[in-house]
């Protein structure tokens, strides 16, 4: 028997002329919520590929806009990549600022280790960003500028350690860049090895820098033949 598709309220049946269907309704986002998209997708794409291969009409249409929008919100690629460094400087330099809350001047390393090796873990995109040469000046500089930044504050810790024990501490500032350099290169590698395991990467780092630090020389010397 055939059955009256009429009567069965069949799904499938084409609609009747003059009708509609209806369509969910798109949610439309706010400024800000529309800006943090950009971010999170210029963040993406620039950890990828780098500031040059990355490319505004990319962006847009990741996000489901038109052009001009990246350009209302930033004024182009190079104010997007600039916001976006800016932030992660300040998340990086904020954290390691903010893990330096021990008196003794061991665990202080381990703390500032393990606060660069942890902004690595966590916002691994944005390290891949800031050690990249940037093109555009951000409000924070570079991320030199940035190793610096944190040399500050392990150079205090030195200065006192230089001071108690009779060493000139006008030299804690060139220490203090040579421990943090060697921490944020040893990141770097460790970022794409993520061998061995982030505890014991901080310990031997810490190992190294204090033991090198205990033994040191108040006068060091060269021993080879060049001397100037």
């Amino acid at each position: 028997m055939a059955i009256d598709s009429s009567t069965t309220g069949d799904k499938n049946q084409a609609p009747k002329p003059g009708t509609r269907r209806s369509r969910p309704r798109r949610v439309r986002m706010t400024g800000a919520e529309r800006r943090e998209q950009l971010l999170d997708i210029g963040r993406t794409l620039f950890a990828e590929r780098g500031f040059e291969g990355t490319s505004v009409e990319e962006i847009a249409a990741k996000a489901g806009v038109s052009k001009p929008v990246v350009y209302e919100h930033f004024g182009g690629k190079e104010g997007l990549y600039a916001v976006v460094v800016d932030r992660e400087m300040r998340q990086l330099l904020d954290m390691v600022t903010g893990a330096l809350t021990a008196g003794h001047p061991r665990e202080l390393l381990e703390q500032a280790a393990f606060a660069l090796l942890d902004y690595i873990e966590t916002f691994t995109d944005g390290f891949r960003i800031l050690v990249r040469d940037s093109p555009v000046a951000q409000s924070t500089g570079t991320f030199a500028s940035l190793i610096s930044d944190i040399a500050t504050q392990v150079e205090d810790i030195l200065g006192l350690e230089f001071k108690a024990r009779g060493f000139d501490p006008k030299l804690a500032p060139l220490y203090a860049q040579a421990l943090v350099g060697m921490v944020a290169l040893t990141g770097q590698w460790w970022l794409d090895v993520r061998k061995p395991k982030k505890a014991e990467v901080a310990a031997h780092l810490v190992n190294l820098a204090w033991h090198g630090l205990d033994g040191l020389e108040a006068k060091p010397r060269l021993v080879g033949h060049r001397k100037a």
